[in-house]
């Protein structure tokens, strides 16, 4: 698709929103085809293990603003593909248009999330690419390529779930500092985000109640298989019950994990 192998991220965004106007009109029809491996990427920034990125710095200084701003950029800069990646490799598996047309709006949203955050980085004269980034995010979707329950219950309901525990709390302390105009953003995200979720959590419990599945046995052992980090509390539950996810899905994992 197009926006996959778009590397340059203002073009990525201007392909992304052009397909979905047109998609949103019914011009196009869920087709098949054959996504890349990976997305295309441009030369900047430098990925690097997870592992090996440098601890973020304090929310107080310039310095860790603009290093939390960066992370949060890249993050939707990969949630566009992610969005386009499922649409495009499980084009095959005969689901409802209405699928389709959940997660070509979410991919829509992502790229306003990855304008608005790259917008306030050049506030600060820096550019998405100027500081070093990991690709976590990628290596969870490889690991769900051939598998749609693992995508769901992996990229929206692990993933972007863990975004709903953490980003009031980032929020809430860059309006301490007096960076309104930052918070401000990360609101944005944080509402959008709960629907994106909420996408994950309806397909994924209608998609294994179609199946004859327990979900939350599906989501257990999707996630011990092919997630590699930890579920880690504290958990916004109120967000998490608010986009369709039950305690019960999450709360058993993060005992497993920190035992």
């Amino acid at each position: 698709m197009a926006v996959l192998a778009t590397a340059e991220p203002a073009a990525k965004i201007a392909a992304s929103r052009a397909l979905a106007e047109v998609w949103a009109k019914g011009a196009i029809a869920v087709g098949h085809a054959t996504p890349l491996t990976r997305p295309a990427r441009p030369d900047r920034p430098l990925l690097r293990p997870p592992k090996e990125m440098p601890k973020r710095r304090a929310f107080g200084s310039t310095a860790g603003r603009i290093a939390l701003l960066h992370a949060l950029a890249h993050i939707e800069l990969n949630a566009i593909d992610l969005g386009w990646d499922i649409v495009a490799r499980f084009s095959g598996a005969a689901l409802p248009r209405t699928f389709f047309d959940d997660w070509v709006s979410v991919a829509a949203e992502e790229a306003c999330h990855f304008e608005l955050l790259a917008q306030r980085l050049t506030d600060f004269g820096v550019q998405h690419g100027d500081l070093p980034a990991h690709d976590g995010l990628w290596e969870s979707a490889i690991a769900t390529a051939d598998d749609l329950l693992a995508r769901l219950a992996v990229v929206p309901l692990v993933l972007e779930a863990r975004g709903l525990d953490v980003t009031p709390e980032m929020a809430a302390r860059l309006e301490r500092i007096g960076d309104r105009q930052s918070a401000a953003i990360l609101h944005r995200i944080y509402s959008d985000e709960i629907g994106h979720v909420a996408i994950g959590a309806r397909w994924f419990d209608r998609l294994c109640r179609a199946r004859g599945l327990v979900p939350e046995d599906v989501f257990h052992e999707r996630v011990r298989r092919c997630f590699k980090g930890d579920l880690k509390p504290p958990f916004n539950r109120a967000a998490r019950a608010a986009a369709g996810i039950p305690e019960r899905y999450y709360e058993p994992l993060a005992t497993a994990f920190s035992s």
